[in-house]
């Protein structure tokens, strides 16, 4: 696979704190997106710069094994106005391998996660990850995701 350069960008959604240790992120994560539906989170965030739906893995503690942050939410082009018990993020430019999610969701992406994990010859950077919830998000069985991990040059 080939690596490609990300230019710096913003991205304004809720978040919360969790582990991969005992299946604890994928509870975690259902109820972050959960609330991300319910509570029509996408319609709150100012300045969007599109509909695309971000999900931002960052502040690793260590590496996938130990605690990080993940974010739910949509790029923008200003961190001005950010509501309320949301939080906004600035992803540096870096050094990203696309990976692609295909089929129904959200087990797909689920899938592609355990594939990056066992990835051993993978040089992740651990600044930011992301996945991209475009268009194709919506397409039922033949659903795309775009899942980009920071490496090391």
């Amino acid at each position: 696979m080939k690596n490609q350069v990300i230019q710096k960008f913003n991205v304004v959604g809720i978040s919360i704190r969790t582990t991969n240790e005992n299946g604890q992120a994928i509870e975690a994560i259902e109820k972050l997106w959960g609330k991300f539906w319910g509570n029509e989170i996408q319609k709150q965030i100012p300045n969007k710069v599109s509909e695309d739906i971000y999900a931002v893995y960052t502040e690793y503690e260590t590496d996938f094994t130990g605690p990080y942050t993940v974010i739910i939410g949509l790029p923008v082009s200003s961190m001005e106005n950010i509501p309320e018990d949301f939080v906004g993020i600035t992803i540096e430019k870096a050094t990203y391998q696309k990976f692609v999610s295909k089929g129904k969701m959200p087990e797909a992406v689920v899938n592609t996660w355990m594939e990056i994990w066992e990835h051993k010859d993978l040089n992740r950077a651990y600044k930011a990850d992301f996945t991209v919830h475009g268009e194709k998000y919506y397409d039922g069985e033949n659903a795309e995701v775009e899942t980009f991990i920071s490496v090391t040059d």
